[in-house]
């Protein structure tokens, strides 16, 4: 059996629309962690499910002194209320898992193991994949999207069950914007990242929120607010369309010294503005998406709200 570690664990759960599960996971939660650390504390982080998820947060935390509950105001995403778990955290690490019993508890002292030999933030990247074809290519595209925000070579196999020093959170302790991602912030504050294979169960109760298009928005949303990628992109199509122009002309004059005609009229020249305009527009698309995230950052759109907290120490 492995040694306890001398770390204490804080768990970050959002929860949404997850009423059969909780009271599972709990469980699995509080027989697990006591074989790898001396404290612990299990946060569940209500994300304005549509169930009764708060009725049994309610519950579980007036029969567990350990597990605390937060209630965020509306629904916010997944990374947002999991920010809100993050700050309140009491002890030396996190760990974030889903709420739908796919991150098995009992891979935590893997985990933390792993994190023991000299790494900030450790990723619990799944050995078989439980999902559907279409989610898994959605995955794919959002970790794309990551590894051009993270620049870090692990952004490939980053998931949803991590655990990382709760320190770092120091990095991003002022951030404020709406639109976040748990993956990125952790960069600002660390370069020691890994990688363990765990075990990912099938869903047993409800159906995934994370639908293709939500994935593909949260990839887009991750690409334009962490990143200068497009703007990069942008630029590069610019210049090779610059090029292009400057063979177009070189063509046409060629053609009109070398044989004495023009080339011929209408299609050519429609073909040729088509194609510029369309570069325009796509590079116009890309800059005012970057103007929309100044937008809501002058806005101060509130990362998330809570209405109430359970248990909270003071």
């Amino acid at each position: 059996m492995k040694q306890m570690t001398s770390f204490t664990v804080s768990i970050v759960v959002p929860v949404y629309n997850s009423e059969g599960t909780l009271a599972e996971l709990v469980n699995r939660l509080r027989t697990v962690l006591p074989s790898c650390t001396s404290a612990f504390e299990i946060i569940l982080v209500n994300d304005g499910s549509r169930d009764g998820s708060w009725q049994v947060i309610e519950g579980l935390v007036a029969e567990c002194p350990s597990v605390r509950g937060i209630n965020l105001m509306r629904n916010y995403g997944q990374h947002n209320a999991l920010l809100a778990g993050i700050r309140t955290a009491n002890h030396d690490l996190v760990v974030t898992l889903d709420d739908d019993l796919q991150n098995p508890p009992e891979e935590i002292p893997l985990l933390i193991e792993k994190l023991e030999q000299g790494y900030d933030v450790v990723y619990g990247t799944p050995a078989h994949e439980q999902h559907g074809l279409w989610r898994d290519l959605a995955s794919q595209v959002t970790k794309l999207a990551l590894q051009a925000s993270m620049g870090v070579e692990t952004a490939r196999q980053v998931s949803a069950f991590r655990v990382f020093r709760t320190q770092l959170r120091d990095a991003f302790a002022d951030y404020k914007s709406p639109f976040l991602s748990i993956d990125v912030l952790l960069t600002w504050g660390t370069t020691r990242f890994a990688v363990v294979a765990v075990e990912h169960a099938p869903r047993t109760v409800g159906v995934s929120n994370y639908t293709l298009r939500k994935l593909i928005t949260h990839a887009m949303n991750m690409i334009t607010g962490f990143s200068t990628l497009p703007l990069q992109i942008a630029s590069m199509i610019g210049f090779g369309f610059t090029l292009f122009g400057l063979a177009v002309l070189a063509y046409v004059l060629g053609r009109f010294v070398l044989q004495g005609s023009s080339v011929a009229g209408f299609p050519f020249l429609a073909s040729v503005i088509a194609i510029f305009s369309g570069a325009q527009l796509f590079a116009l698309g890309i800059i005012g998406e970057y103007l929309a995230r100044m937008h809501f950052r002058t806005m101060e759109k509130p990362t998330y709200t809570v209405r109430e907290h359970l248990n909270q120490e003071e």
